[in-house]
């Protein structure tokens, strides 16, 4: 069975350099490129810990004890939501704008707002922990927003891109060219 959201448009990584946004539907909402292998990885294992946890589950159902058995189905169904939500993560384009999904939120920015979307050298956050360490960063940068508006859409040493240096120059201009592509500019 496919899963739509394991798969990036491989229209992107087969289309030739004279159609950058080879899509027919501009209005899906898509990721241009494929999860990384850590990402996949972590939610691999805790979609194994919810196979061992509903294993428990029937167990203790067949020991008659029905509020246990009810308690580790509810966590192996927290624990695959979880895994697909990990999945999720990312930044996500569409011709209504660009959005950012975090594990617990999402953000969308209209293109209307969008001034500009960049390439920076500056300390990223490696695989998302607190520690920071030099590296790339697509960038967004919001017109009406208030303070800084600017807005982290990749980098380089996150789960999707640790190691992978050309999927991630691939992505951040994939996501450039649909900012220019869709973008109004004043």
């Amino acid at each position: 069975m496919p899963l739509p959201f394991l798969t990036a448009d491989r229209a992107f990584d087969d289309a030739s350099l004279d159609a950058a946004l080879p899509f027919e539907d501009r209005d899906q909402w898509r990721r241009p490129y494929r999860p990384g292998p850590w990402r996949v990885g972590v939610a691999a294992l805790v979609l194994l810990l919810a196979s061992y946890v509903l294993f428990a589950s029937v167990i203790i159902a067949f020991a008659e004890s029905l509020a246990g058995a009810a308690l580790c189905a509810g966590l192996a169904v927290l624990c695959i939501a979880g895994a697909l939500r990990l999945l999720r993560v990312g930044t996500w384009v569409s011709a209504r704008g660009v959005r950012r999904v975090h594990f617990l939120r999402t953000r969308t920015v209209p293109w209307a707002q969008v001034e500009a979307v960049r390439t920076a050298q500056q300390p990223v956050r490696w695989l998302g922990l607190p520690r920071t360490v030099q590296g790339q960063a697509l960038i967004l940068v919001r017109r009406d927003a208030a303070g800084d508006g600017q807005q982290l859409l990749l980098t380089d040493r996150n789960a999707d891109f640790l190691a992978r240096h050309e999927a991630f120059n691939r992505a951040a201009d994939s996501i450039e060219v649909w900012a220019d592509e869709y973008r109004v500019t004043a």
